[in-house]
C-alpha cells in the first residue's frame, strides 16, 4: 500500500518567556490543507509546550540565549492543522528543563499526536514507525551511529515501514551546504550527517527527515530512499530570525511503496516574513534553493526537482 508523508521544519508557535511573543491561532492556516491531504503529517516542535517551569540556567540571560516556552494551551493548533506526529529531539526541547518535556508529552499525548524523541521507543503511528534523535542527552544521539542502527534495526521487527527524523548539523545562513565529515557548531558536535543518515537506511530505515540548521538544505537519493537534509524554519513566531535564507521553507510530501523505497514527492514552497509564520510563496524560492544545494552537494545523487517542486528519481 502507497503511503504519502508530509513533512515540515521547525515549530514554534510563540514564546511567553521572557515577555509574551505569541500567536498560534491563526499561523498554520496556510499549509493546513496540505498536511490534511497526507496520510500522515510531520514536524519538529522547536521547544517545549508547557506552562510555568523554571528556565535552563544556562539560557536564563534572555539578553544572549535563545529559551522558548509556548503554551499548552496552544497545542489545540498543531492538533487542528492536523499533525499526526511531532519530533521532540531538538536543542530547545529542554528550555525549560524536565517539566517542560514532561508537559509537552502529555499535552501531545492528551490532543492524539505522537511524540518521538524522547526515548529510544520508536512512535507507532498508522503502521509507521517514527525515531527522532538530537545531540543532546535527553534524545537518542545521533552521534551514536551503532545505536542509531540498532534503534532501526529493532523498530524494523515490528514489520513497519521506519522513518528517521534527526535534529543536526550547525546553524545559520553560512549552513546550508552539508559538508562531508562532521559538523559542530559553538563547541558542540552536531554529526556526520551524511553517515548518519546512510547508515540508518543501510539499517532499515524508509526516509529521512532532517532539522536543525534553520535554512533549507539539499536532498539525497541513497538506495531508492529519500533524505532531505533540513527542512528549515517552517512555523516559527516571535524571536527566531527569518532574514534571508531563514524565511524560505516549505512543506514537503513524499510518496513511498509498500517496500518504504521512493515513488515521488512534491515541493511546496512556503516563505516566513518577521515575525513569522509560513505563507505560499509564489517566486517559488524553495524550490529553486533546493535544486540547487541538492546538485551542488549531492550530484547525481541529487533527486530531479522540475520547475513546479515535483520530486522524481
Amino acid at each position: 500500500m502507497h503511503l504519502t508523508i508530509v513533512a515540515v521544519g521547525d515549530i514554534m508557535l510563540g514564546s511567553d518567556w521572557p515577555s509574551p511573543k505569541l500567536s498560534g491561532k491563526n499561523l498554520l492556516l496556510p499549509a493546513a490543507s496540505l498536511l490534511k491531504a497526507a496520510d500522515i503529517a510531520f514536524g519538529n516542535l522547536e521547544g517545549p509546550l508547557c506552562d510555568g517551569g523554571t528556565v535552563t540556567p544556562g539560557k536564563a540571560n534572555a539578553a544572549h540565549s535563545f529559551a522558548f516556552r509556548t503554551p499548552t494551551r496552544y497545542g489545540k493548533w498543531l492538533k487542528e492543522a492536523s499533525f499526526d506526529v511531532l519530533s521532540v529531539a531538538n536543542n530547545h526541547a529542554s528550555d525549560f528543563q524536565a517539566i517542560g518535556r514532561s508537559q509537552t508529552l502529555k499535552t501531545l499525548a492528551k490532543l492524539g499526536i505522537a511524540a518521538t524523541g524522547s526515548s529510544s521507543t520508536a512512535a507507532l503511528v498508522k503502521g509507521v514507525a517514527f525515531l527522532g534523535f538530537a545531540t543532546n542527552n535527553t534524545s537518542p544521539n545521533l552521534n551514536n551511529i551503532a545505536q542509531a542502527q540498532r534503534l532501526v534495526a529493532q523498530a524494523k521487527k515490528t514489520g513497519a515501514r521506519v522513518v528517521v527524523s534527526f535534529h543536526g548539523g550547525a546553524e545559520g545562513a553560512a549552513h546550508q551546504h552539508v559538508p562531508r565529515g562532521g559538523e559542530s557548531f559553538y563547541g558542540e558536535s552536531r554529526g556526520d550527517l551524511r553517515k548518519f543518515a546512510h547508515a540508518v537506511i543501510d539499517a532499515g530505515a524508509c526516509l529521512v527527515i532532517g532539522h536543525g540548521p534553520h535554512v533549507l538544505r539539499g536532498m539525497e537519493l541513497y538506495k531508492g530512499h529519500l533524505i532531505a537534509y533540513s527542512l528549515g524554519n517552517f512555523a516559527t513566531y516571535g524571536r527566531m530570525s527569518l532574514g534571508g535564507p531563514m524565511g524560505v521553507t516549505c512543506v514537503l510530501s513524499v510518496t513511498l511503496d509498500d517496500n518504504g523505497k521512493f515513488i515521488k514527492g512534491q515541493v511546496h514552497p512556503m516563505v516566513q516574513r518577521s515575525p513569522g509564520g509560513p505563507q505560499p510563496d509564489p517566486k517559488k524560492r524553495a524550490v529553486v534553493v533546493l535544486k540547487a544545494l541538492s546538485q551542488a552537494d549531492f550530484g547525481q545523487s541529487a533527486p530531479r526537482i522540475s520547475p513546479d517542486g515535483s520530486l522524481s528519481t
